[in-house]
């Protein structure tokens, strides 16, 4: 079978001779080597026209040489926008075929016309019109918008089809920076936009955006749609780059890494750059919470919307949607595009009401994001500052019930996993970024309180009052014009939706983790018995327990929040009683927990503190009262289930593994042996893992590992220059306190490094003073010493 080299082809075993006379060949060797001829306009043209018919290369290497001397110096460009259309229309066909059913059929194709036309020189050539004007002084005819635009389409149908288009264009830094400078330009600005988020997303290297000439400048001339289109290529220059699952690296890796790298990344540089621009939170908080028009809610309306979700997901550049950004960008003022300017647009009126609303939830998707990131970044409490400042959260609360989460009675919406990058109907992402955006939001930060109406902050001061016990600060200092407006605050929004969710919906994930980070931090109990009395107990019972579920993501976002729901609320445990109220039930939630301590510990870690407050509370009649008929706690108070609890915990992980994601399992154990010391039962508890470890005929296993554990705990989370975040949550939830607290915890841990240091030690005893002084305990050296005589003994 022939291919565009001929039937001689040396890659089609054609013999050594006629590789010499392959034009292919030689013009590829003149790119690499740098002699002979570098493109195919070099070539006479009656050769290109003689090889064109058998190689079938569809007349572009003629078109080709024809556009390199149409587009001269002095040249007025007609000729050129004419062959440039005409090249347009052989590959613009291909690209398209290459994102939609007919992709089998192009990729089969041997040498696609994209190919032909970088192999020719045709992408360099495009790229030296676009950025003449920057290498010449001289005057000459300026290139018309059109032509512009044809040649950045062009160009993006080429990094789609041909591998190493794009890189290669990301490999030039003087045509990326020059491509943001076509941004100014309102006619051009899609096309150039769309290209530079491709190139940005293969870059080696994340763009400097203070590299940019006049970013400032360039950002506030944008209209509300080129800002939110903007945000797209900002997404990929803020966010620090993705090497995997963040979970699976472990705190050994990150802790190597972060002692290479001590300066800020690029994506944090970024970040303060866009944050030192006039205006920019400002305008994105429009943006965030501008309205659209309503949807009829009808099943008519529902089986539209499918149809375009269909074309969306099979259509690469969306012709329509750029059509609309472009007029109203021409028909509206710079910083808003109401219904009733855009109701003058005529093509809007040939558009259903459902493009329309997809159309600004995409953009609202990228907008989100941003603001997400930000949140999640080092400047933290400048950005919290600005989205209460320009109403941010009121704003979303506003949208929450006609655009954000709207009913559907398609299912196929709503299976899929908790990756933000999955490949996501706009509906699906928006209502994901949208849960993302208000975890960060209100995640261990005093705006949390945000989220709720003024008639909601005075149900939380009559609990307090109730209780008898003072008001939180953050509460107390929350300014009430700048919480939600309306009926119901956006938390209680959110816990109506939560409870409406299928059983099989991935948003669960998101939506605990939302509510579990307003309750994050110092426990409150107004804000615990604020959410108990919506049911969410209740709630995350059923899901736990009978709904079914298998996802370990879902079920370990429902056990974390289950804790911070319960801790220290003895409220919250009469209400489980109440619901788990059979041996059958209790079981089937033990063996959930059980399934997966790495999942479940933080709802153990809970259990355990909350039974240790409540021991300490026998004058109430009421604690006494659940002490005595709670299962749960009846459980945990078992010394022998604790020690299972402490075994596996320590089991399951070690220096070599511990992660973000699995620590947890550590903090967990190292609160339950504070606490035994503090009870004085240390000896016992290591003395039961001395005889597990025999038991188990490794002697040494067990203790060794934990002291190991122990040892890199102390090196990294009390290292100076570390997030102290670690230390503080296991202080508060061991004493409820912060500062003193924590000099507690690390008596503590120091405590039990020297005792089990004792132990696995030979010269445990002769060394052991010189650890005691290292770690501040001399005058416990005494009874460091008789507690590890204990367990030895």
């Amino acid at each position: 079978m022939a291919t565009v080299l001929g039937p001689e082809s040396p890659w089609m075993g054609g013999k050594k001779r006629t590789r010499n006379r392959n034009i292919i060949s030689k013009l590829r060797q003149s790119q690499i080597a740098g002699r002979g001829f570098s493109r195919g306009t070099q070539l006479p043209e009656a050769l290109l026209q003689e090889r064109d018919k058998r190689a079938k290369w569809h007349g572009i290497p003629v078109l080709l040489q024809e556009l390199y001397e149409s587009s001269h110096l002095n040249s007025d460009f007609t000729r050129t926008h004419t062959v440039l259309k005409e090249l347009s229309s052989l590959l613009s066909m291909e690209a398209m075929s290459f994102v939609t059913e007919d992709r089998k059929t192009a990729q089969e194709s041997t040498f696609p016309n994209t190919y032909t036309f970088d192999l020719f020189g045709g992408v360099d050539l495009l790229v030296e019109l676009l950025m003449r004007p920057t290498l010449t002084t001289l005057q000459k005819p300026k290139m018309n918008d059109d032509l512009v635009k044809d040649c950045l389409s062009v160009l993006y149908n080429c990094c789609i089809c041909t591998e190493g288009v794009t890189k290669i264009l990301a490999s030039r830094d003087d045509f990326v920076l020059f491509l943001f400078t076509l941004m100014t330009n309102k006619k051009t600005f899609l096309q150039t936009a769309t290209l530079i988020e491709d190139i940005l997303g293969v870059k080696k290297e994340m763009i400097q955006l203070e590299w940019i000439p006049n970013l400032s400048g360039l950002v506030q001339s944008f209209d509300q749609q080129q800002l939110a289109n903007f945000c797209r290529i900002l997404s990929v220059t803020i966010s620090e780059p993705d090497v995997g699952n963040d979970d699976k690296h472990t705190l050994l890796a990150k802790n190597a890494q972060q002692k290479r790298n001590t300066s800020p990344s690029r994506a944090e540089v970024n970040q303060v750059t866009l944050l030192n621009i006039p205006g920019f939170i400002e305008r994105l908080c429009k943006l965030a919470t501008r309205k659209v028009s309503e949807a009829t809610g009808t099943s008519n309306f529902l089986q539209e919307l499918e149809e375009w979700y269909t074309w969306l997901d099979n259509t690469l550049v969306l012709d329509a949607l750029m059509q609309i950004a472009t007029d109203e960008a021409e028909h509206s003022s710079t910083e808003s595009s109401d219904e009733s300017t855009l109701a003058t647009i005529p093509l809007r009126h040939r558009l259903p009401q459902s493009m329309k609303i997809v159309h600004e939830i995409m953009y609202k998707v990228e907008v989100l994001y941003v603001l997400c990131v930000l949140l999640m970044g080092r400047q933290r409490n400048q950005v919290h500052k600005m989205l209460a400042e320009f109403r941010l959260i009121p704003g979303l609360n506003n949208l929450f019930d006609k655009l954000i989460w709207r009913k559907y009675t398609t299912s196929n919406h709503v299976v899929h996993g908790q990756n933000e990058n999955c490949d996501c109907s706009p509906e699906i992402s928006f209502k994901i970024q949208f849960l993302r955006l208000l975890q960060s939001f209100s995640d261990h930060h005093e705006n949390k309180y945000l989220l709720l109406n003024a008639q909601e902050l005075n149900e939380l001061s009559a609990i307090s009052l109730k209780a008898n016990i003072p008001e939180v600060e953050a509460l107390v200092n929350t300014d009430r014009s700048l919480v939600c407006d309306g009926k119901k605050g956006l938390l209680t929004r959110l816990l109506t939706i939560m409870k409406r969710e299928p059983p099989d919906s991935s948003f669960r994930f998101w939506q605990a983790r939302a509510v579990e980070s307003f309750l994050r931090g110092a426990t409150s109990y107004a804000d615990q018995m604020f959410l108990l009395k919506r049911g969410l107990l209740e709630h995350i019972l059923f899901c736990i327990i009978d709904s079914g579920c298998k996802s370990r993501d879902v079920l370990q976002s429902y056990f974390d929040l289950l804790g911070e729901l319960m801790k220290f609320n003895i409220d919250a445990f009469k209400r489980f009683n109440k619901y788990v109220n059979t041996e059958e039930k209790f079981q089937v939630f033990l063996t959930q927990i059980n399934s997966s301590l790495v999942d479940s510990n933080m709802l153990v870690r809970c259990i355990v503190l909350s039974l240790d407050r409540f021991e300490s509370q026998t004058e109430d009649v009421k604690v006494v009262e659940v002490l005595s008929e709670c299962c749960l706690l009846s459980y945990m108070a078992r010394v022998e289930n604790r020690l299972s609890f402490l075994f596996r915990l320590v089991n399951i992980i070690n220096v070599q593994t511990l992660t973000q994601e699995n620590v947890s399992c550590l903090n967990t154990s190292l609160v339950i042996l504070m606490l035994a010391r503090r009870r004085g039962k240390l000896p016992f508890y290591l003395n039961a893992l001395r005889e597990k470890e025999y038991a188990e005929k490794y002697p040494g296993c067990l203790l060794n590992n934990f002291h190991n554990l122990l040892r890199f705990w102390q090196h990294h989370y009390l290292n100076k220059d570390k997030d102290s975040t670690c230390l503080e949550n296991v202080a508060g939830h061991f004493l409820g306190l912060s500062g003193q607290a924590i000099c507690m915890v690390q008596l503590n841990l120091h405590f039990i490094q020297v005792t089990l240091h004792l132990l696995l030690q030979p010269d445990g005893f002769i060394t052991g003073f010189c650890f005691c002084v290292q770690g501040g305990l001399h005058g416990l050296y005494g009874t460091v010493m008789v507690t590890a005589r204990e367990v030895k003994g």
